[in-house]
């Protein structure tokens, strides 16, 4: 069985040669339209093994480690196909970390290759020490675009045929509740990925996607998707202008979508001002954090021929369930408003999941967990084809995270969550972020709902204040932020009053306002709970 990804995009070649693989955007038409460049999956393939050839040439094989720093889009793509096709091993930080963190990362996945752009190529003569061991330096630009064409003639760069265990990739997690840390993949976990969300979605070839994540855009090419390029900059989600992405969607006819509920919350309120729908898209997958009932309601009226779709995962196991806006909207909106968690859904096909008694430090083997009965909100651990088994030259972060049996590894999620009686898992909040008050633990996710039921609230953060004390940080709508002491205690009462009312809140009496709320890069929307707990902590 050929397990390498990297054989997708020759087989869509062949398949569907002429039809468009890739649109990355380059300016604007007279009439405003958006002019894009454009690679059909015959010349992706051709550019892909020609990239090939040349990295080959300058050194890089299989097993190699190649730091990635180069721009999301085409050449993305074709270099990771490319890279692919070696055997050698993509590494991937997200640059919006920050240069600390960023350098950091480089320095512990100690990389032998850079292919990067002209800032990056800089970045690595200016910290030489992070840098240290990178002995092929490659530049992105015009130059590059040269070298590819001078390899044009030397035909398919045959793929490598990768064991499923074959290390494919490194990816960093985006680092939002501690240290950023490389996730192992490995061939046979990619073509996992790849088979689960066509099957679970129904993803056709042919189909048209805008990822608003750029590492989702690498399975397009296996699935026989076109890439639309969005104009956004990834390091940056929260500057997105909404009008160039709805644009972007009208004009290409774009099928599908990926974004994080930030970008869809301020992608839904601009259709809604300009009355625009979206008919062409027949499913958006939303995730990143937990998706308020109320955007998917919002949203699904801008969809009249598809639906939402949130899948849950992390980097490391990813996807793990999902479940769709209609079940949500129709079963669970209503529990997840009084307090019960998010709704994630049933566990895909292939992928185990546990419900296990939280435990402190590492657990050696499944035999040591203890099970949590169905409606008891526990630790989720999972297992499947698509679950990662290593972090990269992290035994510690292994052994807490890792749990063996004699089927494989089990991932613990580091989040809290229970199971329905119809086998439906339901999200409750990151398990370091929880509050263990002296009545027992309070979740993020499920007090956080009771005060986002506010028309002036945005969003909400639960924070434990010290000692175990509870209290509850608001992000208000824009132009609901209070501008006085009087207007904040006006707020912070009302606040008090509404927690009031649900037995799970009845206990925070403390209200603090942000205007912005810390959050992750990756996605605008995983709250930074633990940094707004050291600075409201009760001294």
């Amino acid at each position: 069985m050929a397990f390498n990804v990297a054989h997708f995009l020759a087989e869509q070649a062949a398949a569907q040669p002429t039809a468009a693989a890739v649109r990355a955007p380059v300016g604007r038409t007279e009439d405003g339209s958006i002019r894009y460049t454009e690679r059909s999956f015959a010349a992706l393939e051709a550019e892909a093994s020609a990239t090939a050839h040349y990295f080959a040439a300058a050194g890089i094989g299989r097993g190699g480690r190649v730091l990635l720093m180069v721009r999301p889009g085409l050449d993305l793509i074709r270099i990771v196909f490319a890279l692919f096709k070696l055997g050698a091993v993509p590494i991937v930080i997200d640059p919006g970390m920050g240069l600390k963190k960023f350098l950091r990362c480089v320095r512990h996945s100690r990389p032998s290759a850079l292919v990067g752009i002209a800032p990056a190529i800089w970045v690595a003569r200016c910290f030489r020490p992070s840098f240290r061991g990178v002995d092929i330096r490659i530049g992105v630009g015009r130059a590059f675009e040269k070298e590819i064409a001078n390899y044009a003639d030397r035909g398919a760069y045959a793929v490598v045929d990768s064991a499923a265990d074959e290390l494919a990739a490194i990816l960093f997690t985006s680092g939002s509740t501690g240290p950023a840390k490389g996730v192992c993949y490995a061939h046979g976990m990619f073509l996992a990925q790849v088979e689960a969300i066509r099957r679970q979605y129904g993803i056709e070839p042919g189909e048209v996607d805008l990822p608003m994540l750029p590492v989702f855009a690498l399975f397009n090419p296996a699935l026989g998707m076109c890439t639309v390029v969005p104009e956004m900059n990834p390091s940056r989600p929260a500057t997105v202008d909404p009008a160039r992405i709805v644009q972007a969607i009208r004009q290409n006819a774009v099928s599908n979508s990926f974004g994080s509920p930030a970008l869809w919350t301020k992608i839904a309120r601009y259709c809604e001002r300009e009355s625009i729908t979206l008919p062409s898209i027949r499913r958006i997958l939303m995730a990143g954090a937990p998706v308020p009932p109320a955007l998917m309601a919002q949203m699904r009226a801008l969809l009249p021929n598809g639906d939402i779709h949130t899948p849950y995962g992390a980097t490391e196991a990813l996807p793990v369930s999902s479940i769709s806006a209609t079940e949500v909207l129709e079963q669970t909106a209503v529990r997840t408003q009084k307090g019960e968690g998010t709704c994630v859904g049933q566990a895909l096909p292939d992928v185990k999941l546990r419900i296990i008694e939280p435990a402190e430090g590492a657990i050696a083997s499944i035999e040591d967990v203890v099970a949590e009965p169905a409606g008891r909100i526990g630790e989720i651990i999972v297992q499947g084809p698509s679950v990662t088994r290593a972090y990269d030259q992290l035994p510690e972060a292994d052994a807490s995270s890792k749990i063996v049996d004699a089927a494989g590894v089990w991932h613990r999620m580091g989040d809290m969550g229970w199971l329905d009686a119809e086998g439906r898992l339901w999200f409750c909040g990151r398990r370091v972020e929880r509050v263990q008050t002296a009545d027992g633990p309070m979740y993020t996710d499920c007090c956080e709902a009771i005060f986002n039921a506010h028309p002036d609230v945005y969003r909400s953060a639960l924070i434990d204040l010290g000692g175990g004390r509870p209290g509850m940080v608001i992000e208000p709508e824009p132009g609901s932020f209070p501008k006085s002491a009087a207007a904040k205690a006006a707020f912070a009462q009302a606040l008090a009053e509404l927690g009031g009312q649900h037995a799970l809140t009845a206990s925070i009496r403390d209200f603090f306002f942000e205007a912005n709320f810390p959050v992750d890069v990756r996605h605008n929307a995983k709250i930074h709970r633990l940094s707004l707990a050291r600075k409201y902590a009760l001294k």
